[in-house]
């Protein structure tokens, strides 16, 4: 067993690691999905109507709706820069488990958009007025739901690699699949904003993403050795 976590755990950190640093380093959009939500969530508020009431009765639906757009502009990025490079290739080869390295690339992403989508959600709940104590709800929310936006977009992201840029397509799966989150998600914070009790949708997601976590490095590992012949 000892050899086993040995073999793994330091490959599922060395791809966080990899996937974290070229994303802070590179130029070619890995901030575009957290500068879309800050510019839509910021601009919302502004067309819509100087009502404090009105703009924390429409929070909660249009931030976690921007926060499952700005997923979608990055799923892609999961894969297909491995598959370009030929990274993925000497990934399938390798005779450590597949999952491993998958998951490690699943962190990277949510550790490169979900988090600080998380962290810059206060300033956007401030914009739309929302109360104070619906701040904690919103914040566990997101982090929740953009680690199961990550996980379900890698299995997608995995059956659309080898076909070049798909971001159409990516989007035309992921948004079926990305539903349940966004409806318990927005569930969650305005039930907050209501002061309504809002720990039983919040519950939902955490059993939703604990599925995800388990299932989803699995099969977009699958899928990944399926369409690219592995």
């Amino acid at each position: 067993m000892s050899n086993i976590a040995r073999s793994t755990h330091p490959g599922l950190m060395a791809y966080v690691r990899r996937d974290v640093s070229l994303s802070i380093r590179s130029n070619s959009g890995a901030y575009a999905p957290l500068l879309f939500f800050c510019m839509v969530c910021t601009l919302v508020p502004i067309s819509i109507s100087p009502n404090p009431q009105k703009l924390a009765e429409l929070a909660p639906g249009i931030i976690w709706i921007m926060a499952l757009l700005a997923s979608l502009l990055s799923i892609e990025r999961i894969f297909v820069f491995d598959y370009e490079d030929g990274s993925l290739e000497q990934m399938l080869i390798a005779p450590n488990m597949m999952a491993f390295p998958v998951l490690g690339k699943i962190i990277a992403h949510w550790l490169v958009t979900g988090l600080p989508l998380t962290f810059l959600s206060p300033a956007i709940g401030l914009m739309f007025a929302l109360p104070n104590n619906a701040y904690g709800p919103m914040i566990l929310s997101l982090a929740a739901g953009t680690a199961y936006l990550s996980l379900v977009g890698a299995v997608i992201a995995s059956l659309t690699v080898s076909l070049g840029r798909g971001g159409f397509l990516i989007s035309l799966l992921a948004v079926p699949l990305y539903m349940p989150i966004l409806v318990f998600g927005t569930s969650t914070v305005t039930y907050a904003v209501a002061k309504m009790p809002w720990s039983a949708p919040l519950a939902t997601m955490g059993a939703m993403l604990a599925i995800a976590l388990v299932l989803c490095p699995l099969l977009a590992s699958w899928a990944l050795r399926v369409t690219n012949g592995g």
